[in-house]
């Protein structure tokens, strides 16, 4: 009996001991998480469309492309600092790839348009593709060609290199699911009421489903 428990002991030791080393073996394999950044006109509403897309892990609204460090809000809209409003996109890429978040990101925007997105006007809302290295130029490059030949229209949207990349303030974070009160036109609302209005107003969706049709993967969320 002595002998049975301790084989049985035995055997467990070597089944834990190989499920560690696999589960050690599966971690070290796989990718480790990357980012993706792109300015895409209001960063509420880049923020809200892809932290719905799988494999996406975390989506900051913030600012890319200016030349004054930890810029405020008011200084980016208010013009002069260079900045886009822009977001920082965490995703993994065992579960999507850099080439089909562009893919995904010139048919949230309409590309066409170098004067801001919608109802945004100005440098600061305009959209752009900033690039980190020379696989993510090329990836970049391949999208625009592939946005442009499928709209028939120019692509204005550049592909700039990467700089630094500030978060904007809290408040910014997440605001399209905010539940606290603030007031708007239409009365005292939620953010996240505020943000549909603000969205539907502005005519984002309206836009985005006229230029892309069926290829808008996000017009129909909202």
């Amino acid at each position: 009996m002595t002998s049975a428990v301790q084989n049985f002991k035995s055997i467990t030791l070597m089944v834990a001991i190989a499920i560690g080393l696999l589960a050690h073996c599966s971690a070290a394999n796989a990718a480790p998480n990357e980012k993706a950044y792109v300015a895409g006109g209001c960063f509420w509403c880049v923020e809200s469309d892809f932290e719905s897309v799988k494999g996406v892990k975390e989506v900051v609204s913030g600012f890319a492309g200016g030349t004054v460090a930890n810029p405020t809000y008011k200084q980016v809209v208010r013009g002069g600092t260079g900045h886009y409003e822009a977001v920082e996109i965490t995703y993994d890429p065992d579960q999507i790839s850099y080439e089909t978040l562009l893919d995904l990101f010139f048919r949230s925007v309409d590309p066409t348009d170098a004067g801001g997105q919608f109802c945004d006007r100005g440098q600061s809302y305009a959209t752009a593709i900033f690039v980190s290295n020379s696989a993510e130029r090329a990836a970049a490059k391949a999208a625009v060609a592939k946005a442009q030949s499928a709209l028939g229209k120019k692509v204005v949207t550049p592909i700039l290199d990467a700089g630094p990349f500030y978060a904007a303030e809290k408040y910014h974070q997440d605001y399209y699911k905010k539940r606290d009160i603030v007031v708007t036109r239409f009365g005292p609302k939620s953010k996240a009421e505020a943000y549909k209005r603000y969205r539907k107003a502005c005519g984002r969706d309206a836009k985005v489903k006229a230029l892309w049709g069926k290829q808008a993967p996000f017009a129909d969320a909202h």
